[in-house]
């Protein structure tokens, strides 16, 4: 158990715009693992920061944590259209992360916001936490053979078991609501297999902004090589979304290969701010992935240091 001490130390860490972004996300996921209340204040004082892709670590951290007192903060940028898409959008997912039924109102309400990735998010925000107050996790845990091996909070629940032709049909096909292709999504992943990697790496292909950035993440979470070339792809495409290269190239950062190596490299002096940092961070992971360090979110170790 960490003192107050500690977790402001490292909190200290990580609204300090003059250290290395790497090790203010290292900070981030410490604080993120400790919890309390203390951590979550910390992590919302940086939604001041200039870093469109800190900020959105910073909501995704939020409502991995599934702490209600993220809420207000939450709600605040999810309101603030002065925050990048990309930020707003992440808000909008935690507070469907943390599922409580008093921002059901709030997520409606920005369903119909302008930005299409802010309404996305908050449509399936409001799915998820509908979908948690008819007893669907419940009944989830009953049915679901295929349990979730990264213990993520995801936006929506994953399929019931069908085989990868099945989820892959789903996942694919634009004529149905996002909640059920995320399902499918999120069944594909739990499968993880290398079928079932291919079958999400085509869903990069697919239109949406949203739901392509979203492909990236659970490739990444994967580390699976076979996704390497789709991943690749995404983050060379001249003209995709910053939102979706940021993903790809941090998901190469998580496989970690040779391969990745190279290409994060290569762009880590891109000409978008949010590639560019997602790169930098991505290198880092890789580091982390290939040596014999203990774990990423380092920041009590490094107050010993």
């Amino acid at each position: 158990m960490a003192s107050g001490e500690q977790v402001t130390a490292v909190g200290k860490v990580l609204v300090d715009p003059k250290l290395d972004l790497t090790r203010r996300f290292r900070a981030l996921f410490t604080l993120r693992n400790l919890g309390g209340a203390e951590a979550v204040e910390w992590i919302s004082k940086a939604f001041c920061d200039d870093s469109a892709l800190l900020k959105h670590e910073l909501a995704y951290c939020l409502g991995q944590m599934q702490d209600r007192r993220a809420i207000p903060t939450l709600t605040a940028v999810l309101k603030d259209t002065q925050q990048e898409p990309m930020v707003r959008h992440e808000a909008g997912e935690a507070l469907g992360a943390i599922g409580d039924a008093v921002v059901l109102d709030l997520l409606r309400e920005y369903s119909k916001d302008p930005v299409t990735e802010v309404a996305e998010t908050c449509q399936l925000a409001v799915r998820r936490i509908e979908w948690l107050q008819s007893g669907g996790d419940k009944q989830l845990n009953e049915a679901c053979t295929d349990k979730n091996p990264y213990c993520s909070v995801d936006p929506a629940p994953p399929a019931e078991r069908k085989s990868v032709s099945e989820l892959r049909s789903i996942l694919l096909d634009e004529s149905l609501p996002l909640f059920e292709r995320y399902r499918a999504m999120f069944a594909l992943r739990n499968l993880g297999n290398e079928e079932a990697v291919l079958a999400l790496g085509d869903g990069l292909q697919c239109s949406g902004a949203l739901f392509r950035h979203e492909i990236g993440y659970v490739l990444g979470q994967m580390q699976h090589p076979a996704a390497v070339p789709a991943l690749r792809a995404a983050l060379e495409r001249s003209g995709e979304s910053p939102m979706v290269r940021h993903e790809a190239a941090e998901a190469l950062g998580s496989i970690g290969h040779d391969e990745c190596l190279a290409v994060l490299q290569r762009y880590r002096e891109d000409t978008e701010r949010v590639v560019k940092e997602s790169c930098e961070v991505a290198l880092d992971m890789l580091e982390y992935e290939n040596s014999d360090q203990f774990q990423y979110a380092d920041g009590l170790v490094r107050l010993q240091g």
